[in-house]
């Protein structure tokens, strides 16, 4: 009967160590706890700095639209020829060297400067050099982008035709975190002045609401890491059906033991 009592009580207390391993804490799940000391706080949009490989579509627009006519690319008139693949194909991509190439104008650099710069640029690039009067010219990123990888419902890459996007609904994008994402441990990687940087956000905090990782920008990468949960299960107790499993095994072998 000894034996017996011991082989439940250690059966007992790994059920027990089983079961706190998996538990995660109400304080680690919930988004932006402090999100009321927030409230009112300025939303800041920022315009996309151009990079290598974007593609961008620019219109030109003049009082005599004929006058516009070769500085915009044909796509063809057809309602396909406006599907965003398509205008992507007809784009004009940013070279290796932060360059595109525009009719009549010639190759253009596009180093450190934004679309409405770029807007800027053209504008008077045409304007200066006797092409047009007054005109209108527009710039738009076709191919941002947003990476999402790790614990979330649906990982992969996401485009997004808006300006801008917050943090919170890129992670949407993606179908929300697992259970078993860190709400701590949000990675996001970031291409800044031809430099990779990385910062990690707290998503239990609402702190993130006024900097400058509020926002994506197109081509960040996201990585939502593993919760403390996960990590001790890791190679050890899987899930419950594991744990299951190996309670069988043991009250298998107390009965043998016992008989």
């Amino acid at each position: 009967m000894v034996t017996l009592q011991l082989f439940k009580n250690i059966l007992l207390a790994f059920i027990i160590i089983g079961l706190l391993q998996s538990c995660v804490s109400k304080k680690e799940m919930l988004y932006m706890q402090d999100v009321e000391s927030y409230n009112n706080t300025e939303v800041t949009y920022t315009n996309h700095t151009l990079q290598v490989d974007d593609i961008l579509k620019i219109s030109v627009g003049a009082l005599i639209p004929e006058a516009a006519i070769p500085y915009n690319k044909n796509s063809g008139g057809s309602v396909v020829a406006n599907s965003i693949d398509v205008m992507k194909l007809d784009g004009y991509l940013v070279s290796q060297t932060s360059t595109i190439n525009f009719p009549i104008l010639g190759e253009l650099s596009v180093k450190d400067k934004t679309t409405k710069d770029l807007e800027n640029d053209i504008k008077k690039l045409l304007v200066d050099g006797g092409y047009l009067l007054n005109p209108n010219v527009t710039v738009r990123l076709l191919n941002a982008k947003v990476t999402i990888l790790g614990e979330v419902q649906r990982p992969g890459t996401f485009s997004f035709t808006e300006n801008n996007i917050s943090l919170l609904q890129a992670l949407g994008l993606a179908g929300d975190l697992t259970i078993n994402g860190s709400r701590e441990d949000v990675m996001v990687l970031r291409r800044v002045d031809g430099l990779q940087t990385t910062k990690r956000i707290n998503l239990t905090s609402a702190n993130f609401l006024s900097g400058p990782y509020q926002m994506v920008k197109p081509n960040d990468v996201i990585v939502v890491n593993p919760n403390s949960a996960k990590l001790k299960t890791a190679g050890y107790v899987g899930n419950v059906s594991t744990i299951l499993g190996i309670t069988s095994l043991l009250l298998s072998s107390i009965i043998l033991l016992t008989r």
